[in-house]
Formats: C-alpha cells, sequence, structure tokens
C-alpha cells in the first residue's frame, strides 16, 4: 500500500504506477512555490481514458527538433568545463523506450538560464543555447554535448543554493509515460541540502536521481563523461522533478 503524501490515505499499488515513496513530497518545507503549484485537496484517482493510453501521436512531427548540442560550435564553444551525458530511457519492465521525444534545460556554467525571466546577477553566455530536443534511438539512448552546469542561490530562500543540475521533459509512447524530472552530478557539496533533491522520501530514489560519472578513458579527452538512466514508470520510476 503507497501513502498519499497529502492526506496520509494508503492505496494499492496498480501495476505501471510509481511508489508514493520515491516520489517528492508535494509540498516541500522551506520552498513555497511547491504550495503555490500544486492542489490543496486530497488527488483524486480516475481509471485512465483511451487518450491517456494512446497518446501522445508523434510529437515529433508537431514540435521541430534541436539536436543535442548546447556546447556551441568550434571557436565559438561555450564557457567552462566541456561534457558529454549519455542517457538510456527505460519503460517499468526494464525494455527500452525507442523513439521518446526528450527536452532539455539547464543553465550555463556561471548558474543562469538562457531565459528572460532569469534576471540573476550571473552572466550571459552568448554562445550557450541552453536547451536541446531529440528522440531517443532504438535503444532508447540519447547523447548530450553541453556544458556542465553552475550552481545559483534561489531567490528569496534565505541562502539556499541549487547544485548543478539538468532538466528532463519526457514524452514515453502515451501519457502514462509523461515525465519531467532532473539529473544531479555526483559528489557535489549543494547536493546533502538540495530542497528538491531530498523531496523523494527514499534514499534509494534518491540515489537514481544522481549521474554516473565514467573514467577518462571513456570519452574524448578534453570532457567530462557521465551516464545517466530515466525510468519511466514502476516502482523503479525516476522521481519526478518540477
Amino acid at each position: 500500500m503507497a501513502a498519499n503524501p497529502i492526506d496520509g490515505r494508503q492505496f494499492p499499488y496498480v501495476a505501471g504506477a510509481p511508489d508514493e515513496a520515491t516520489q517528492p513530497l508535494r509540498v516541500v518545507p522551506g520552498y513555497p512555490e511547491t504550495a503555490r503549484r500544486n492542489p490543496s485537496q486530497p488527488l483524486v484517482r480516475r481509471p485512465p481514458t483511451l487518450s491517456e493510453l494512446t497518446g501522445p501521436l508523434e510529437p515529433a512531427r508537431r514540435l521541430s527538433l534541436l539536436g543535442g548540442d548546447l556546447a556551441g560550435h568550434g571557436a565559438q564553444r561555450a564557457i567552462g568545463q566541456l561534457m558529454r551525458l549519455r542517457v538510456r530511457v527505460l519503460d517499468e519492465d526494464g525494455s527500452p523506450v525507442s523513439g521518446a521525444l526528450v527536452e532539455i534545460w539547464h543553465a550555463n556554467a556561471a548558474g543562469r538560464y538562457s531565459h528572460p525571466n532569469d534576471d540573476d546577477h550571473a552572466p550571459i553566455d552568448r554562445n550557450f543555447y541552453g536547451a536541446a530536443r531529440l528522440l531517443t534511438d532504438e535503444s532508447g539512448a540519447f547523447e548530450l554535448r553541453t556544458i556542465k552546469p553552475g550552481a545559483y542561490p534561489v531567490p528569496d530562500s534565505g541562502g539556499w543554493w541549487r547544485p548543478p543540475h539538468i532538466h528532463f521533459s519526457l514524452f514515453g509512447k502515451i501519457w502514462l509515460s509523461r515525465l519531467v524530472t532532473q539529473m544531479y552530478f555526483p559528489d557535489d557539496p549543494l547536493n546533502g541540502q538540495d530542497r528538491i533533491l531530498n523531496a523523494p522520501p527514499s534514499a534509494e530514489a534518491r540515489a537514481r536521481l544522481i549521474a554516473r560519472m565514467l573514467p577518462p578513458t571513456g570519452g574524448p579527452a578534453d570532457a567530462l563523461v557521465f551516464e545517466h538512466q530515466i525510468v519511466l514508470r514502476g516502482r523503479k520510476a525516476t522521481p519526478a522533478q518540477a
């Protein structure tokens, strides 16, 4: 039985559904934005309809792909530590999810997003676009070439800094496989105090949000190489991270 994190009610586990302990608390203490964007009343469960079980239909035909290179090109490369990230997307049975639409975005090496709503003190990098959109291959994998993101302070939080992280939005084969999550870097000193990373009650689930660094021989000599796995549904599902 899994507990609803809002009112503590118990629900039987449904095939394909995540274990509630692996998912973040909807209202995170010390992070006021979570209270503003989450329901104040207990959630209502309803049987999925045909649209949830059959869509989305070919989202890549409606959204243009942007490729998987955020690091710039040649002499115009973005500032920061070059890195390559190799990700595999799996379903609840451990099978690869091919053709999944993945959107990626993260801050530049100074901790600033390429977005007009980010007016932080950190400088903008004109050679860093900050977003990618691509499809997984037949093995459920994709690779991203980018710059390792920087940490940044959370406004009006009393000195809380977010550790380096990368955002992912994934569309699986059906709407029930929709996932928005984040990935973090191993051994970063800010991981232990990050309120978003530590929102899932399960330590095992939190560990599934941390990438694995590969040995220096695992990739280009001028780049750090990380690998990561994202599971879209089931008890081993990657925790959602808004």
